[in-house]
């Protein structure tokens, strides 16, 4: 059985609130058992697995993390919403500066995979994805070990790790990415050939994305001024 099964069982449980000795009666063992089970000391059948998934209204193949969606269900670009979708999730009560935040960050992102579409190397696509992707990751596991009642088992990396961990992988995945983009190869991946597809200025930003550059522009404006500061103190 996997790390993750132990991870997820264990998870599973605590946002239920339950204790082991809860979930065991529950489940028909002995609460050591159950301990064995979330600690990995011990593999549990397939027959177990399923009650599991029935008891915690889980599919089997995220108790066996096989995906992050708790139906079991893989994750498509059409499932995807996009980030100007109507919806509750979009709106924010109270102060209005974490809209507006979001609204520059994912108009700049629009500018940023369409450059990476006109670039079309998968190489470099797939290092800027995983920068941001990382940058994501940090501030969300921040906010989420800010309370230490959240599940840890959220988390397959210790958290005294994550975040020196995540800021060694952007280092890496920035380094490469200014390799490819200079035109450099990467191991077995060719930098970019064209880089005339990545010629930009404000006055091309701003005819090519009407919509979003006014955006970028300020969110570059806030960082600068913001690292400015820094710098002065």
């Amino acid at each position: 059985m996997s790390e993750s099964f132990a991870r997820i069982l264990k998870l599973l449980r605590k946002e239920r609130n339950i204790s082991q000795k809860q979930a065991a009666e529950s489940l028909g063992i002995s609460q050591a058992l159950l301990s064995h089970y979330e600690n990995n000391i011990r593999e549990c059948g397939l027959e177990f697995v399923v009650r599991v998934a029935d008891f915690y209204g889980v599919s089997c193949d995220y108790l066996l993390g096989r995906t992050p969606d708790r139906t079991g269900a893989q994750l498509t670009v059409e499932d995807i919403p996009e980030p100007s979708a109507n919806g509750k999730e979009n709106i924010f009560k109270g102060s209005v500066l974490p809209t507006l935040n979001k609204k520059l960050i994912a108009n700049s992102l629009n500018i940023i995979f369409d450059c990476l579409q006109r670039v079309d190397n998968k190489a470099l696509t797939n290092e800027v994805s995983y920068l941001l992707m990382l940058a994501v990751y940090r501030a969300f596991h921040l906010l989420y070990s800010a309370n230490e009642k959240n599940p840890l088992g959220m988390f397959v990396t210790p958290s005294y790790l994550a975040p020196s961990l995540a800021s060694a992988e952007m280092e890496v995945a920035e380094a490469k990415a200014r390799a490819l983009a200079a035109g450099k190869s990467v191991g077995n991946h060719f930098g970019i050939k064209d880089k005339e597809a990545l010629a930009l200025s404000p006055d091309i930003l701003s005819q090519r994305y009407p919509l979003f550059s006014t955006s970028l522009l300020n969110l570059i404006q806030n960082v600068e001024q913001r690292m400015k500061r820094e710098e002065e103190k």
